[in-house]
């Protein structure tokens, strides 16, 4: 894979900054070039550059869209103090891809049994009480599920609850190996030259979801505590040095970890299932499990700074990264070039153009059904919020960041499972 030379694309100029920059606000560095960049959006990110504690600047992705507190796709370094809801609830969420020896041509004509055969063995979709018919987590079990929580993550986790019993959530390793709802899905895809890739976004679950939300209230409880205004609440922050900073850092890395766990869990069930049904096969050298929610420390610009990737991925030179279109389009394997005005990101995706309710408004069954002809997935009225059309165009998400990184390989979905 370090070899493959990059496809040829044609460079754009790069970011541009959204102004005019207010006294007291750090500049705004977005690649907007060619996209949509909603007024919300915008406004979120310069009430976000407006905090004191901002290093050097705010980046903002090509796929930015508007989310809670702060904006998705964007990429925040701060100094002395860090804003929960900049990394947001589904903490270390992510994708992964594992490229096969197979090529189109070893596949069955019907993908149909394929599509079954990997719904019947992950978990996915909304989780209920816990009744016998849930589909969304683990009603009993599994035995590796249960050895990977017992030796990698109970332990940690316990000590987490230990200071913060109401970060808890009642299922804990019923997560592990479970997919989700929304925009995570499972795919089986083509790359230019033919050749079959397994791919999945998913990450800490129920689990991060809870730790994620706990930790948001309770930096609304300091700024209360301390008279802090703020113009978004929920931009509230934690003080470096502070107990509770150091609790939210020791939570939000357990979270990823179980992401990455749980995400290495899924592609073993997946490969699981559809061996019977394929050719004999292995694995190429090609493998990526990455983030793109989450938080690092990095240095830039010579300081040493918290990185928040809110719907972003790490992008230095090198780095290997999965840029996952929308359902029925494309998606992109690409390697970082390491652009420091972008603190080495780029996008994670190509980012909402329509909110779940808009696109519900707007996109008909039969538009969705036209969009995923070629793709065998669902195709019901449930899934509509998540249609092509919902989206940005992921080939001018990908033309706007060039500059960040070099396209590997370019994907069609042929399979797609959603919750």
């Amino acid at each position: 894979m370090s070899e493959r030379q990059p496809i040829e694309t044609v460079p754009m100029r790069g970011f541009e900054y959204l102004g005019p920059v207010a006294h007291g606000h750090v500049p705004i560095k977005a690649w907007n070039r060619g996209v949509d960049f909603d007024a919300k959006a915008i406004s979120q990110l310069r009430n976000i550059a407006s905090l004191p504690f901002i290093h050097s600047h705010v980046a903002a992705m090509p796929d930015a869209h508007v989310g809670i507190g702060a904006t998705v796709g964007s990429v925040i370094a701060t100094r002395g103090a860090i804003i929960p809801a900049a990394v947001g609830v589904d903490i270390g969420c992510g994708m992964c891809a594992w490229q096969l020896t197979l090529t189109a041509n070893d596949l069955p004509d019907n993908l149909g049994a394929v599509r079954s055969a990997i719904e019947a063995a992950v978990p996915h979709g909304r989780t209920d009480n816990g009744g016998k018919n849930d589909r969304g987590t683990w009603h009993d079990v599994p035995d590796w599920a249960s050895e990977i929580w017992r030796l990698g993550l109970a332990d940690r986790y316990a000590a987490i609850l230990d200071k913060h019993p109401k970060a808890a959530t009642r299922k804990q390793a019923q997560y592990l190996g479970t997919l989700g709802t929304g925009n995570h899905f499972i795919e089986l895809c083509l790359d230019q030259d033919d050749h079959v890739w397994v791919m999945l976004h998913s990450g800490s679950r129920g689990l991060g979801n809870r730790i994620g939300q706990y930790f948001i209230e309770k930096a609304k409880e300091e700024m209360r505590k301390y008279f802090v205004s703020l113009q978004d609440m929920d931009c509230a922050y934690l003080v470096e040095k502070s107990e509770l900073f150091d609790d939210y850092i020791d939570a939000v890395s357990w979270a990823q970890d179980f992401a990455l766990r749980n995400r290495l869990a899924i592609m073993e069930q997946i490969l699981r299932a559809i061996r019977p049904l394929l050719p004999p096969y292995a694995f190429t050298e090609t493998a990526v499990n990455c983030h793109h929610n989450y938080v690092a420390r990095e240095n830039h610009g010579g300081k040493n700074v918290l990185v928040t990737r809110k719907g972003a991925l790490r992008a230095r030179e090198g780095d290997l990264g999965i840029i996952p279109g929308s359902m029925g389009t494309g998606s992109f394997i690409v390697r970082g070039r390491g652009n420091p005005d972008s603190f080495c990101s780029c996008s994670h995706g190509a980012g909402r153009r329509m909110s779940r309710a808009d696109a519900k408004k707007n996109i008909t069954l039969a538009d969705h059904v036209a969009a995923t002809a070629h793709v065998e997935c669902r195709k019901d009225v449930d899934v509509i919020d998540e249609s092509p059309a919902a989206y940005k165009d992921i080939g001018a998400v990908i033309a706007a960041q060039i500059d960040l990184i070099d396209v590997l390989h370019r994907l069609r979905g042929i399979v797609n499972v959603k919750g």
